[in-house]
C-alpha cells in the first residue's frame, strides 16, 4: 500500500586579488590534471570562476538532435534513449512503487518521512496569501492573487548515485504551493530510494526517462507524458541545456549544475570541519568544486593536510580526487575582502566559519544558500534541516533565488476603483493618455467620470 505521506553567461573579469597578494603560477589560468602538483592548491580567484563556467554550448548540437527525436517519435524515443535498461513501459506503476518500499531499509524510509516533514515545515512559512487587499487611498483598493501553477515536472538526476534528497526538495514546495499535478522525470531504472521519496513527498506520475529526453518530454508531450508548464530540478550539462533550449514552450527555475562550496574563515575555524565540509561536496560528481577563502594562511595548509588525510578513507575517493582538481584556496588580507570574493564567486552554498559568523550574513549579497557557523555544515541542509538543496551554481546565484514555494506560483494584480477614486486620479490618465495619442484610453475613463 502507498504511504503517500549556464545560456546566460558569467562576464569576464580580471584578478580581484592583484599584485598585494602572493603571486600565482601563471599556469595555473589554463591548468589541466597533469600540471598540478598536488590537489589542494592556491588558485586565483578568476581560474575558479572560470573553471565553473558551463560549457553548454558543447553539447547544444547533440541536445538539439535528442529534443527533435522526441518530438518526433515521443514514447519510442524515450525508450530507444535508455542506456542501461531495455524499457516496456514508460510510466512506473504502482506495483513497481510498492515493490520500492520492500527494497528499502525500513529505517530509511522513516528517516525520508521525518525530512519530508522538516522540508514541509520550513516551506509552509514561504506560502504566500491567496489574496491580500489594501485601500491604499480613498476609492482604491489594490492587491494581489497567487495562483499556484497546475501541472509541473521535476527532474531528478540518478546517475552515479540514487538522490531522494532531491525528490523531496523538487516535490515538496511544489506541494506546498498547492499545484494540483506533479509528474517527475528520472533516468531508468529509477533505484528504489528514488521511488520511495517522490511517493512520500506526493508526486501524482513518475516516468522513466533521463537526460534531455526526459525534460523535452515534460515540455513538449508525448503519448504517455502530458507536457507541464514548469520543469525544475538539477542535471548534468545536457539537461541543463535542454531546460535553457525549452523556455518556448516551458518556464525553469535556474540552471543548476555540477555542486560546489565556498567557504569564508579565519584562524579561529576547525580545520577537520572544513576539510570534511569540502570532501562533502566534492563527492557528488568529478565536476563539482571547492574554495576556501580565508585570512590565515597556515589554516589553509592545515586544511590541506586533512583534506588528505580524509581523502585516502573515503569511499568515493576516485570521484573526489578529480573534483579536487578543480578546488582550491585564496588567501585574502580581511574579513571584509573575503566577503567581497565570495560574492564575485557567488557559490551555490557559503560556509561562514568565523570568531563572528552571524555579522557576515547580512553582508553577503551573492549566494545560493549560505551557512553560518562551523556546526552548520551544508549535508544538514541537504537533507533534513528543512530549507531547499535545489539552488543556482556556477556564478548563477548573482541572478536567481534557490528553489522555494514561489516558484510554483504565479501572481495577478487586483484593482477595485470607486467614483471616488476614479475622480482623485482621472485628470492624471487622461493627461498622459492624450500625451501618448491614446485617445480612448482617455476617453473610457472621462465617460465613466461624466455618467458619475
Amino acid at each position: 500500500m502507498k504511504r503517500n505521506g549556464r545560456t546566460l553567461s558569467i562576464q569576464e573579469s580580471e584578478d580581484f586579488l592583484g599584485s598585494h597578494h602572493t603571486p600565482y603560477p601563471e599556469t595555473l589560468t589554463n591548468i589541466s590534471a597533469q600540471d598540478i602538483p598536488t590537489m589542494w592548491k592556491e588558485v586565483r580567484v578568476e581560474y575558479w570562476i572560470t573553471s565553473r563556467r558551463s560549457s553548454l554550448e558543447g553539447v547544444r548540437e547533440q541536445v538539439t538532435e535528442i529534443i527533435g527525436r522526441v518530438r518526433k517519435d515521443g514514447d519510442e524515443a524515450l525508450k530507444a534513449m535508455s542506456r542501461h535498461v531495455v524499457l516496456e513501459e514508460v510510466a512506473v506503476s504502482e506495483k513497481e512503487i510498492n515493490a520500492a518500499y520492500d527494497a528499502v531499509d525500513a529505517n530509511v524510509v522513516d528517516c525520508l518521512i521525518k525530512a519530508e516533514a522538516r522540508i514541509r515545515r520550513f516551506h509552509e512559512l514561504q506560502r504566500p496569501r491567496h489574496l491580500w487587499l489594501d485601500t491604499v487611498e480613498p476609492g482604491i483598493v489594490l492587491g494581489v492573487k497567487t495562483t499556484p501553477l497546475r501541472r509541473v515536472g521535476i527532474y531528478v538526476p540518478g546517475g552515479r548515485a540514487a538522490y531522494p534528497s532531491t525528490a523531496l526538495m523538487c516535490a515538496v514546495p511544489a506541494r506546498v504551493a498547492g499545484v494540483r499535478e506533479i509528474c517527475a522525470c528520472s533516468p531508468p531504472p529509477i533505484k528504489p530510494l528514488t521511488l520511495v521519496a517522490l511517493d512520500i513527498a506526493g508526486v501524482d506520475e513518475i516516468y522513466n526517462a533521463g537526460g534531455a529526453q526526459a525534460i523535452a518530454a515534460m515540455a513538449i508531450g508525448t503519448k504517455t507524458v502530458r507536457p507541464v508548464q514548469k520543469i525544475v530540478g538539477p542535471g548534468n550539462v545536457y539537461v541543463t541545456m535542454a531546460k535553457m533550449m525549452m523556455r518556448d514552450h516551458v518556464e525553469i527555475d535556474f540552471p543548476a549544475g555540477p555542486s560546489e562550496i565556498a567557504i569564508i574563515a579565519d584562524h579561529t575555524a576547525d580545520p577537520d570541519f572544513i576539510a570534511a565540509d569540502i570532501l562533502a561536496q566534492a563527492e557528488h560528481d568529478p565536476d563539482a568544486a571547492c574554495l576556501l577563502i580565508t585570512t590565515d594562511r597556515a589554516l589553509a595548509g592545515k586544511v590541506g593536510n586533512s583534506v588528505a588525510r580524509m581523502t585516502e578513507k573515503a569511499p568515493r575517493k576516485e570521484i573526489i580526487e578529480k573534483s579536487l582538481l578543480n578546488s582550491g584556496y585564496v588567501v585574502v588580507r580581511d574579513i571584509d575582502e573575503a566577503v567581497t570574493v565570495s560574492d564575485r564567486v557567488a557559490p551555490e552554498h557559503l560556509s561562514i566559519q568565523t570568531a563572528d559568523s552571524l555579522s557576515l550574513v547580512t553582508r553577503v549579497e551573492n549566494a545560493g544558500a549560505i551557512f553560518v557557523g562551523k556546526y552548520s555544515s551544508v549535508a544538514s541542509g541537504d537533507y533534513a534541516i528543512g530549507t531547499n538543496h535545489v539552488l543556482p551554481t556556477a556564478g548563477y546565484a548573482k541572478l536567481y533565488s534557490g528553489l522555494d514555494v514561489n516558484h510554483f506560483c504565479k501572481t495577478t494584480s487586483v484593482e477595485m476603483v470607486s467614483p471616488e477614486g476614479l475622480e482623485a486620479i482621472g485628470d492624471i490618465v487622461e493627461t498622459i493618455a492624450e500625451a501618448e495619442g491614446l485617445f480612448a484610453h482617455a476617453e473610457s475613463v472621462r465617460v465613466r467620470r461624466r455618467k458619475h
